[in-house]
């Protein structure tokens, strides 16, 4: 049983998906304990407990105190099983937190596995269904994880009622990453997401990425949604030669849409002057996928607190040795070495 202190560095809930993810693929208990102890609401949250049930109906665990407002978690996992599933996260919480947490699991399969999530598509500080799709799946798919996503219906907060549906293929032989060089920028457009809000809104943040980013208006498009609540959500995608970055801005109640699209660019803008391969929200969620493959090594720009604490949480369970060299102010390599598996 591997015992993990879940208040240590950063101290969210992404403690509690690593280590649901890593204890399915290598067969390991985990008792986590003071989970979420800094946070103004401690404890297990709705949006984490979607991902402990998922987690323990594919791999037929054995779990202890799976509850709102737990700090303790137990969880015995006793094999992982591919097949259908359908995942209800029973509010506005992150689909693609809970995918992020079974997809390796169900990759490690011989079999594929069809999922359907039903709950939040488009959360603030989770990733969106575009960034998994466009810029997390390419990546990992070189390293044999592969999976195909489409969206029914997009889910904002406070509704919900989002709809994926996602194919998980079995995984291919396990390959090291090397993403040094991002290439030559070959477009960059935006994306502007809206469901029961007024056009101007996408107008006047489409308009600030123009001129902040010099995009040209054939760039910028504004699509509308049938979600089941109000909902705006920005994308800007860098596509360049080895890879795509997407980053997001999410449109809130009370903050101008001149301010999210003004956050965003200035975002985009660091990312690109840093000449870095991989930002830093993708450089977090590589890590895991990265360490049950054979590792690798990318340039990123500081990592921040919640990648190093991931990293922790890696190395409770995969004896991973990561190195980290600052190349520029803003210009870090990370490499992850993984032992060599017989």
């Amino acid at each position: 049983m591997i015992e993990i202190d879940a208040s240590v560095g950063e101290g969210g809930g992404q403690i509690v998906r690593t280590a649901l993810t890593l204890a399915m693929c290598t067969g390991r208990a985990v008792t986590l304990r003071n989970i979420r102890a800094r946070r103004s609401n401690p404890g297990l949250r709705a949006q984490h407990l979607a991902a402990v049930h998922a987690a323990a109906r594919i791999s037929s665990a054995r779990v202890e105190g799976d509850k709102v407002g737990s700090s303790v978690l137990s969880f015995e996992p006793s094999g992982i099983h591919p097949g259908t599933y359908e995942i209800d996260v029973g509010t506005a919480g992150s689909t693609m937190l809970v995918f992020q947490t079974i997809f390796p699991a169900l990759a490690c399969c011989d079999a594929p596995s069809r999922v359907l999530l039903r709950g939040g598509t488009h959360n603030p500080r989770a990733p969106t269904f575009e960034f998994v799709r466009d810029a997390f799946l390419p990546v990992v798919a070189r390293v044999g994880f592969n999976a195909q996503m489409t969206l029914e219906r997009p889910g904002f907060y406070p509704k919900g009622g989002g709809i994926v549906h996602v194919t998980i293929e079995p995984r291919s032989a396990a390959t090291e990453l090397v993403l040094m060089e991002r290439g030559a920028i070959r477009a960059i457009t935006a994306h502007a997401l809206l469901s029961r809000l007024p056009d101007h809104i996408a107008e006047r943040e489409l308009n600030v990425l123009q001129a902040k980013l010099g995009l040209r208006p054939n760039a910028c498009v504004t699509e509308h949604a049938e979600a089941l609540g109000p909902g705006n959500v920005l994308h800007v995608k860098v596509e360049a030669e080895h890879l795509e970055s997407v980053f997001i801005g999410f449109g809130m109640r009370g903050v101008p849409a001149e301010k999210v699209a003004g956050d965003l660019a200035q975002e985009v803008r660091r990312y690109l002057d840093a000449d870095v391969a991989v930002d830093p929200y993708l450089a977090d969620q590589l890590l895991v996928p990265l360490a049950l493959a054979a590792g690798g090594s990318f340039t990123t720009l500081p990592l921040s607190s919640h990648t190093r604490t991931n990293l922790s949480i890696i190395q409770r369970f995969i004896p991973v040795t990561a190195e980290t060299d600052e190349l520029a102010p803003d210009r870090w390599c990370l490499k992850l070495r993984v032992p060599p598996r017989h």
